[in-house]
């Protein structure tokens, strides 16, 4: 089967925000995280496989200080994945 990426997003509250990025870090195939407070894109993460440990601590403070200031924003996550998993994710 082909690789394909696809796009999901969800509604966080601000307390929430960083134990949802946490969540999706360990997920695996997300490639991308992006922070939306309600059309504007607030921040932007590319992930790649090799991001691990003291790399992730920055962009772990600075998701910390973002929902510190917002009280509900939008997680759009761009993950890699069969057609299969895009289609389990989606259903």
């Amino acid at each position: 089967m082909a690789e394909t990426t696809f796009t999901e997003s969800f509604k966080v509250a601000g307390h929430q925000l960083l134990d949802a990025v946490k969540k999706l870090l360990h997920e695996g195939n997300v490639r991308r995280v992006i922070i939306k407070h309600d059309t504007t894109t607030i921040a932007e993460f590319p992930l790649t496989v090799g991001v691990i440990g003291a790399a992730l601590a920055p962009m772990l403070a600075a998701i910390a200080a973002i929902a510190a200031a917002l009280h509900e924003c939008t997680v759009e996550v761009e993950r890699e994945g069969t057609e299969d998993e895009k289609s389990r994710k989606t259903a």
